[in-house]
């Protein structure tokens, strides 16, 4: 009876064998047969390797029945069946150590990442978040499971996160957005969100993982960059303005200074007109008692004597004729030396001459005159179509002449006197050179008293039909006086005279 049962139980435990053994191949599973198979195949051939180490070292029994070795194939079985066993706990615990420490490794990068990691559904409730995620809403990690999100949300950026959940949620890829949250303290900070949709293979339902990091301070930089964007650009306006402001300010000084000079200029012209005025009167009052003197010492004797001589005409007609042809003669010359000076005093004023005749010929006339009474020789060249100029011109011609010619008898001491009249592009220029002294131009033209009068008296002429007078003295060359006034419709050539 004990023979049986201890032949019965090889049996069973070989069946035993055999089912673990067909539960390792025959797995209905074909991707469990395909990633175990190998790994038990591998387990069954270390075992087996180490079966036979032990067997080499025990000596092999003679005699072995066919019971016993069955009995000894099952037992070698089992001993395989148990050395796998114990290898592959083996290896499921160092598997579990090393899941451990990668668990751990995990809970801390997931715990401690620097931004927040949460896990929502489609309503926003808060699935899972780790601690740095809780820490940013200032609210325990346990106590923000099933919470919803879109109430830390301020409501004036809730619009743009529920608009961001619903994107994410529609599958279009990795979402962004940035929106103000508020901790459970009632602090408001900015934060970015990036969230992607997922789906888990346990519960059909839909959530979403959301990474949030506070990017208040970036929020506050990109502040402080657009305040020091305006600051410079105002600052650059205002630099901009400031040197406007500058070149306005330097058109300002020149034109003040400019308007000072003219105004300086302005009243010098006008005290040298209040001088050449008084002095114009004083001439002409100097020149009509001159006149007067004249015609009262010379003409107004001169009449007086015919007047007298008439009278003893009279007498002598009527007592006695002799002698009567020779006062009559007489007294002829008389009125003719009257006559004479008052066509002189006539022609002082005013030639004839250069009225009825022209420019050229009055000139001829007066320089003729001039040389005869001062010694002083003058020549004339001109040019024929000068006649056409209008009266205005051509008397301003003549009295410059005149006063030119008058001021080197008096003061050059000249023996030779040039008078040239030639035609520019656009001008008329008469210039007047003599072989005399020198002077300062300047200082004679700013100096007070009667000397200037003849040049400033030129130059008012001149500048009255708008012409330009210039004067130039150097020591050995004498002094050149140059007139020139505009040219009206001259045609023609020169000619010397």
């Amino acid at each position: 009876m004990k023979r049986s049962l201890i032949q019965k139980k090889p049996a069973s435990s070989a069946r035993t064998a055999e089912r673990h053994r067909r539960a390792r191949v025959e797995s209905p599973d074909p991707a469990a047969q395909q990633s175990y198979g190998p790994m038990m195949r591998e387990l069954q051939r270390r075992a087996e390797a180490q079966l036979r180490k032990q067997k080499k070292r025990q000596k092999p029994k003679a005699g072995v029945t066919q019971k016993e070795a069955d009995s000894q194939r099952l037992l070698h079985e089992l001993q395989v069946h148990h050395v796998e066993l114990e290898m592959q706990n083996a290896e499921l615990q160092e598997s579990r150590n090393r899941m451990e420490v990668l668990l751990e490794k995990y809970t801390d990068l997931y715990d401690f990442a620097p931004v927040g990691y949460l896990s929502l559904n489609e309503q926003g409730q808060i699935l899972e978040v780790n601690l740095s995620g809780a820490t940013l809403l200032g609210v325990g990690r346990s106590s923000l499971i099933n919470r919803r999100l879109p109430p830390f949300v301020t409501p004036a950026s809730r619009p743009v996160f529920l608009a961001f959940l619903k994107r994410v949620f529609a599958g279009d890829g990795k979402q962004v957005c940035e929106a103000t949250l508020l901790r459970e303290n009632g602090a408001s900070f900015w934060a970015d969100f990036h969230g992607s949709s997922a789906i888990s293979v346990n519960s059909p339902q839909k959530w979403c993982r959301v990474v949030v990091s506070d990017i208040t301070v970036l929020k506050r930089a990109e502040e402080a960059q657009r305040r020091s964007d305006a600051i410079a650009a105002s600052v650059e306006e205002l630099r901009e303005e400031i040197g406007r402001r500058k070149v306005i300010e330097e058109s300002l000084r020149k034109s003040e200074q400019h308007q000072r000079r003219m105004l300086e200029q302005s009243r010098l012209m006008q005290e040298q007109l209040r001088q050449l005025s008084h002095q114009v009167l004083h001439a002409q009052e100097e020149e009509r008692k001159r006149i007067s003197r004249e015609l009262h010492d010379v003409i107004a004797q001169t009449l007086t004597g015919i007047n007298v001589r008439l009278a003893t005409l009279k007498k002598e007609a009527a007592r006695n004729t002799k002698g009567f042809d020779r006062h009559i003669t007489r007294t002829q010359k008389l009125v003719e030396k009257s006559v004479n000076l008052v066509h002189d005093f006539a022609r002082e004023l005013r030639p004839a001459v250069l009225d009825d005749l022209g420019l050229i010929p009055a000139l001829h006339s007066f320089m003729k005159n001039f040389t005869a009474q001062t010694g002083v020789r003058a020549y004339l060249t001109a040019f024929a179509a000068v006649e056409k100029l209008e009266a205005s011109g051509r008397t301003v011609l003549f009295r410059i002449a005149q006063e030119a010619l008058a001021n080197v008898a008096r003061h050059a001491e000249a023996s030779r006197v040039e008078v040239s009249i030639q035609k520019l592009p656009d001008r008329v220029c008469m210039k007047i050179k003599d072989d005399g002294k020198s002077f300062s131009v300047e200082r004679t033209l700013n100096a007070n008293g009667g000397k200037r009068l003849g040049l400033l008296g030129m130059r008012e002429r001149l500048e009255m039909i708008g012409g330009s007078f210039e004067v130039e003295s150097s020591s050995g060359k004498g002094t050149t006086i140059i007139a020139q006034i505009p040219l009206e419709k001259i045609r023609g050539g020169g000619r010397r005279n």
